[in-house]
């Protein structure tokens, strides 16, 4: 009896030193397996970070250039504003300063008619009174032109000029140079800076 039972308990201690390496192996494989699987995992997040830093980046890209396009439209915009005011404000500038050239071209031949007229000689009281209230009025009217900045173009004895000047005939004349205005046939204007009508004048060869 008693070696029965030694028989078994040695069979026990050999089939338990049997199993107990067989339980190693299989506790050493299912931590590998569950190590791999982290690692796969590790691996798997850290490609996941750089996926999303990638196209987190280029949303950036793409945001900072759409800023640098908005920021260009908006600069071309002031820059078109801005000329568009200044073009207005000298637009406005020039029409106040040369508001009555429409009207003061109108008036010119009026001004032609009475130097006309004035040039003539009266050879009878009514005909002098009659000149008289001419001369009047062509000075109301030349004092009213000169208030708005109108300034008859000098032009016998000056060397002509193409841009307030009009040569309409030339003549070879001694007493004056080359290039030289030697009569004029009709007075030109100024309207402050601008030309509103030339001279018409005969110049030396």
């Amino acid at each position: 009896m008693a070696e029965d039972k030694q028989t078994q308990t040695e069979e026990k201690e050999q089939a338990s030193s049997q199993v107990e390496p067989n339980e190693e192996e299989n506790m050493e494989a299912v931590f590998d397996e569950e190590l791999l699987t982290k690692e796969q995992e590790a691996s798997g997040d850290q490609n996941s970070i750089e996926t999303q830093l990638k196209e987190a980046n280029e949303k950036i890209e793409q945001l900072e250039k759409k800023i640098e396009d908005a920021d260009n439209r908006y600069l071309r915009l002031q820059a078109d504003f801005d000329n568009s005011r200044r073009r207005a404000k000298l637009d406005f500038e020039a029409s106040q300063k040369y508001r009555a050239q429409n009207l003061i071209s109108d008036l010119l031949p009026a001004i032609d008619n009475f130097e006309r007229a004035l040039s003539m000689n009266a050879d009878n009281e009514q005909a002098k009174s009659l000149l008289q209230g001419m001369e009047m009025v062509y000075r109301s009217l030349v004092e009213t032109l000169q208030k708005e900045g109108v300034e008859p173009i000098e032009a016998v004895g000056k060397e002509f000029d193409p841009n307030i000047h009009q040569a309409v005939m030339t003549v070879e004349d001694s007493n004056f140079a080359s290039n030289m205005v030697v009569e004029e046939f009709q007075k030109g204007y100024l309207l402050k800076d601008r030309v509103i009508r030339p001279s018409m004048v005969k110049v030396s060869q």
